[in-house]
């Protein structure tokens, strides 16, 4: 039996470690934009859910978060979630990266 919620906690994992990724050179992104970028993949997806998948990736330490005085989260990719997205390291199970299939991996 395929499990869908699962498979969708793990996408969007996935998603905000690339969204992440790609705002380094800005200094990250905050949960606002993040919620637009997953909202394309899922339209139903809400604040909270997504707050509880950075949450995950912070307690794997792949992501920083920076939790303002007035309720807004920032967020950063850090030093390990870089190693993930570029396929430096092994991931653990609970996010949806993609097997390498080039270079011959």
């Amino acid at each position: 039996m395929i499990d869908t919620a699962r498979m969708r906690r793990e996408f969007i994992r996935w998603i905000l470690l690339l969204a992440l990724n790609n705002a380094r050179a800005s200094g990250g992104a905050s949960e606002h934009l993040l919620l637009q970028i997953i909202q394309g993949e899922y339209i139903d997806a809400t604040a909270m859910e997504l707050r509880a998948e950075l949450a995950y990736l912070e307690v794997r330490e792949l992501i920083d978060i920076d939790r303002r005085p007035d309720g807004r989260w920032l967020c950063d990719i850090g030093r390990f979630g870089i190693d993930v997205v570029e396929y430096s390291v092994e991931v653990d199970p609970g996010i949806a990266r993609p097997k390498k299939y080039w270079q011959g991996s």
